[in-house]
């Protein structure tokens, strides 16, 4: 079995692999023009995979220890990181609404650059809106975390 320092550094290395995937995931939806199936599929590819590489290390080894290291600086980590995931979910009600109207429309095999997405639901400027402040509040909880996590990591292993 692994020690402690070693864990500890591959869950950093893990998490930390994890930013390029979700910067990656964001391009691709900030460059596409017209979001198709395609382009939905290729960019959930990517936050996926860095969901992945914070989700298990976070299950698997931070949660299982939390209540045996709980101090100031690991609680905040906890909130912050548990805060990213209740924003993620947040963004999830916004998501699943989107895409069953665009579905609903078939926007995504047959995308049409003229069609106003507002107009496809009454609803849908909220669901959007949930969907961005979601999206932005996972990113800034995440990266708060993730510094708070480093910080921990360089304190407890390395110094």
């Amino acid at each position: 079995m692994l020690d402690d320092a070693t864990t500890a550094t591959i869950v950093a290395i893990m998490v930390t692999l994890s930013l390029p995937f979700y910067l990656k995931g964001a391009w691709i939806m900030i460059d596409a023009e017209t979001v198709t199936w395609a382009i939905l599929i290729h960019h959930l590819k990517y936050i996926v995979v860095g969901l992945t590489l914070t989700t298990v290390p976070m299950v698997t080894w931070m949660i299982p220890r939390l209540v045996d290291q709980l101090s100031g600086i690991t609680g905040l980590h906890a909130v912050l990181g548990l805060q990213a995931y209740a924003l993620l979910l947040f963004a999830l009600t916004g998501i699943v609404r989107i895409f069953q109207a665009k579905r609903e429309a078939d926007l995504y095999h047959n995308p049409d650059p003229h069609v106003d997405i507002d107009e496809l639901h009454e609803n849908m400027g909220h669901w959007r809106m949930r969907l961005r402040v979601g999206v932005f509040g996972y990113v800034f909880f995440w990266f708060a975390a993730w510094l708070t996590g480093l910080y921990r990591y360089v304190i407890g292993y390395v110094l």
